[in-house]
């Protein structure tokens, strides 16, 4: 068998080729809740990954945003953590902001992390040896320490809702990003400075991303400064997450701490 993270790696461009085939062409839209659209893109892209992945990982459990849950995941020692399309609204309106999003847990912890972005043709990835690349460049953080002198990657939904009209201040800039695990990967691999959403995720919205980070010797924690584990029987992290170089998200917890006690 391959190594795990080439494994991914491979999981993940080949899906973005099944993406590909749709991207600005005619595909089904359905609402799987208010707001939240899914595309006949991500059901095959979905069913492509859970075939590939698990018939090379058999004793592995699978938790995906577009494949029914089975608490049989719970007692497996390595989970896949997928989200085939993550970025669905940018998808949908041909912004080439959207990745297909790959992680794997062992006892909750992620050790894998694969994002890519088929528009792009950027693959961010880590591998055995703890490193991160972007393309065929190896990466590291922004080490910048400071929240004011940083740009920090936001949600273009949580701006358009005035969520982030408070914080303006806080950061040198604001940059609104659809995808989350996208910016996650855009930090990751050094592009982009700094993370954070004021909103829950689910699990494989982050997962891949987190793994990024903590190969990179970053770190992502929620907002009021927990630290994040995965294959939980209730997917959704709260209240929000933040993901950087380990100052920055230690500072960010304590400015989100200040702001929310007064």
């Amino acid at each position: 068998m391959k190594n795990l993270h080439d494994l991914a790696a491979e999981a993940a461009t080949r899906a973005g080729d099944v993406l590909m085939k749709y991207y600005k062409n005619a595909y089904e839209i359905k609402d799987k809740s208010y707001h939240n659209p899914v595309t006949t893109a991500d059901h095959e892209a979905d069913a492509f990954l859970k075939d590939f992945l698990l018939s090379q990982t058999p004793d592995f459990g699978w938790l995906s945003e577009e494949t029914v849950d089975s608490d049989e995941r719970l007692e497996k020692k390595f989970v896949w953590i997928v989200d085939p399309l993550d970025g669905t609204k940018e998808f949908i309106e041909g912004v080439p902001h959207f990745v297909v999003s790959i992680g794997l847990v062992q006892n909750g912890n992620p050790i894998v992390g694969v994002l890519y972005n088929p528009v792009r043709k950027e693959l961010i990835r880590t591998d055995e040896s703890g490193n991160v690349w972007y393309n065929e460049q190896k990466t590291t953080l922004v080490p910048t320490p400071d929240l004011k002198s940083v740009s920090c990657l936001n949600s273009r939904s949580e701006t358009r809702r005035g969520l982030w009209e408070p914080w303006k201040d806080e950061f040198r800039e604001l940059i609104p990003i659809g995808s989350v695990a996208y910016k996650l990967g855009l930090v990751a691999s050094g592009h982009e400075e700094f993370f954070v959403t004021l909103r829950p995720k689910n699990e494989w919205d982050v997962c891949a991303g987190h793994a990024l980070l903590l190969a990179n010797g970053g770190s992502m924690k929620t907002n009021t400064g927990e630290e994040i584990s995965y294959n939980n029987k209730h997917t959704i992290i709260k209240p929000g997450m933040t993901g950087g170089n380990s100052h920055l998200v230690e500072a960010f917890v304590k400015r989100f701490s200040e702001r929310e006690g007064n």
